[in-house]
């Protein structure tokens, strides 16, 4: 009967601490696999706390057209100001779909693009929107041409009606930023007077000039027939910089074109410019998506909607990420590199904030991963308004690292 007892009370013990215990876990990370489990369990543990002192910045500081939200190492809400209000977060998107595309590829795989041949003398360029490609490489991958009388050649690419998502502005895409989204892509198609008819151009007098003899046809070949190539002689191939380079071109440099190369890949989705599956990787994994519309992968969409709230909510949940270290090296640096590189620069924030920023004609966005003493605070300040002041944003991240902590 004792024993009962005895274990009828370990039981209860047990079931009473075990939130606490895992709580305890999660805040000290200090078991790997439960991290792993965390991140990917389609739901949150976090709650809010008063800290009188942040909310008194942000009421003071701010107006209307300002959301912020901030959480401590613990996971705990310690302040917030608008931050269920759906915001143009400009390219603080990246800090998503850059993160999907972690997690769907190892740190040390590339993009490749791949010369392939049917037969004697059908022969097709495919590529996966490696933004460093240049004309060395195209002249590397089709060297080993062999001479024929007849030479059919084809480029696959997408629909020229995917070249952009939803959202982009005509004024956009006639800058290097806003440049066409392909998957053969001279140098990220920055240059809008190398297009794929100069592409195609180059190829042919190439090959005209090698093999003067031969009648050279070279033409299109819709990508979304790449089932026709599956079982295709790959002939020659180059691969891009490792992915967690282009990662750092995405969220240091704030690069458009990788960013939204890099998804298509990942997401497989170079057919459409549907980006729902952002939206539901996000929404497995608890978190709240539902006032949020995703539009493209690089931020550059004046169709998306995101609250301050979900990206800390997600930056937080991104620490238990086993690429979480990656992640965040990808990121630019207060002070030192990237985006950030010319902010504080010599001051005690140089080094101490590892962020995204984002700017469009009418919203600006500052989120990242701020330390003190050591721990994260995660900040995410978004304005839109059509009069940005953007060193107010920085001035309330530098208050917040001063601020002393609730």
């Amino acid at each position: 009967m004792i024993k009962k007892i005895y274990s009828f009370f370990l039981i209860v013990l047990v079931l009473v601490t075990s939130p606490f215990l895992i709580r305890y876990l999660l805040t000290n990370q200090k078991i790997a696999i439960l991290n792993s489990i965390y991140f990917n369990f389609p739901g949150i543990i976090t709650k809010n706390k008063k800290c009188p002192a942040y909310d008194t910045l942000l009421n003071q500081t701010l107006d209307d057209s300002f959301s912020v939200s901030i959480i401590n190492n613990k996971g705990e809400i310690i302040s917030s100001y608008n931050d269920e209000v759906p915001r143009l977060p400009a390219s603080n998107q990246k800090l998503f779909s850059s993160a999907y595309v972690l997690s769907k590829y190892k740190l040390n795989n590339n993009l490749k693009t791949s010369l392939l041949k049917k037969n004697k003398n059908n022969y097709y360029l495919h590529g996966q929107g490696d933004p460093d490609l240049n004309y060395e490489h195209l002249i590397e991958l089709i060297s080993n041409i062999e001479e024929n009388k007849i030479i059919n050649f084809n480029i696959v690419e997408i629909d020229s009606k995917l070249y952009w998502p939803n959202g982009w502005t005509n004024t956009d895409k006639l800058y290097e930023y806003g440049s066409p989204i392909t998957s053969l892509a001279i140098e990220s198609n920055q240059n809008k007077y190398e297009d794929i008819y100069t592409l195609k151009n180059f190829i042919k007098n190439y090959l005209k000039n090698k093999f003067p003899n031969s009648k050279v046809y070279i033409d299109f070949f819709d990508s979304k027939k790449t089932f026709y190539l599956k079982d295709i002689k790959e002939i020659n191939k180059i691969y891009s910089t490792p992915i967690l380079s282009l990662l750092t071109l995405i969220n240091s440099e704030s690069h458009n074109f990788t960013a939204e190369s890099l998804f298509k890949n990942a997401s497989n989705t170079w057919n459409d410019n549907d980006y729902i599956k952002l939206k539901k990787w996000l929404k497995n994994k608890g978190l709240p998506v539902t006032s949020t519309y995703f539009a493209d992968a690089s931020g550059l969409s004046r169709k998306n909607k995101i609250t301050t709230k979900l990206i800390v909510l997600f930056l937080d949940k991104m620490r238990y990420s086993k690429d979480f270290k990656a992640y965040q090296s990808s990121l630019a640096i207060m002070g030192i590199r990237g985006t950030l590189s010319k902010r504080f620069v010599n001051s005690e924030l140089s080094g101490k904030f590892f962020g995204k920023t984002g700017t469009l004609s009418n919203a600006f966005a500052l989120s990242g991963f701020l330390y003190k003493n050591e721990k994260p605070i995660i900040v995410s300040i978004i304005q839109n308004s059509n009069n940005l002041d953007k060193d107010k944003a920085f001035k309330l991240l530098r208050d917040v690292y001063y601020l002393r902590s609730c």
